[in-house]
C-alpha cells in the first residue's frame, strides 16, 4: 500500500474508528467517510463516469461499512476492506448502467470514446488508453499505481486469485506500452526527421 496511507498511526486510527462504528457511533462513520472520500473518489474516477455516480457509489460503500462493521474481523487492513466494498458497489453500478445503455445507438457510443488526437500529449494518451482497458485491468492498474496497493491486497479487494491480478497487470501494461509506442511514433512523424 502507498506509504502515506500505511503509517502505524493511520492503521491504528482506522481500526479504532471501526470499533466505534461497531458500537454504532455515527461520528466515527462520518470521520472515516471524510478520511476515505478523496482516496475512493480518485480510485473510482478511473472507471466510474460522472461525479454523481462517484458520490452515489461512495455513499453506498459507507452504508455497507455501517451495516457490515460488526462482521469486520481485522483479517485485512481497514482500507483494503473499504476499497473491496467500493469496488463491488462500483461493479454493480457499472452493470446497471450497461443494461440501461444498451438502447443507445452505436454512433453515440463512438462519439464518447474517440481516440486521442495525434498531437495529444503522453498523459492524454495514457488516460485514453486506460479508458479503453477492460474494467478489471483498469481497476487493477489504478489500485496498484494510483493508490499503491500490493498484488496481495488487490487480490483481496477484487476477490480474485493473485495469478489473475498479475495477469491483468501484465495485459494492462502491454496495452499501455503499445499506446506509448504509438504516441511516440505519431509525435516523431509530426516533428519530422532530425
Amino acid at each position: 500500500m502507498h506509504p502515506r496511507y500505511n503509517s502505524v498511526a493511520n492503521l491504528t486510527h482506522d481500526a479504532e474508528l471501526i470499533l466505534r462504528i461497531q458500537a454504532r457511533d455515527r461520528s466515527a462513520l462520518e470521520e472515516l467517510y471524510l478520511c476515505y472520500f478523496p482516496r475512493i473518489a480518485r480510485f473510482l474516477a478511473r472507471f466510474a463516469p460522472g461525479r454523481e455516480d462517484t458520490e452515489e457509489i461512495i455513499n453506498d460503500t459507507f452504508m455497507a461499512v455501517w451495516m457490515r462493521a460488526r462482521v469486520f474481523r481485522s483479517e485485512s487492513q481497514v482500507s483494503t476492506w473499504i476499497f473491496s466494498i467500493a469496488y463491488r458497489v462500483a461493479m454493480r453500478s457499472l452493470r446497471r448502467q450497461r443494461r440501461h445503455r444498451r438502447g443507445r445507438s452505436i454512433l453515440s457510443l463512438q462519439e464518447q470514446h474517440q481516440d486521442p488526437a495525434p498531437d495529444a500529449d503522453l498523459k492524454e494518451c495514457l488516460d485514453a488508453a486506460l479508458a479503453r482497458l477492460p474494467v478489471e485491468q483498469r481497476v487493477t492498474v489504478t489500485l496498484a499505481y494510483h493508490i499503491g496497493y500490493s498484488v496481495e491486497e488487490i487480490s483481496r479487494i477484487m476477490q480474485s486469485p493473485i495469478g489473475t491480478v498479475k495477469s491483468r497487470m501484465f495485459h494492462a501494461r502491454q496495452n499501455l506500452r503499445e499506446c506509448v509506442r504509438g504516441n511516440a511514433a505519431v509525435n516523431t512523424a509530426a516533428v519530422g526527421p532530425r
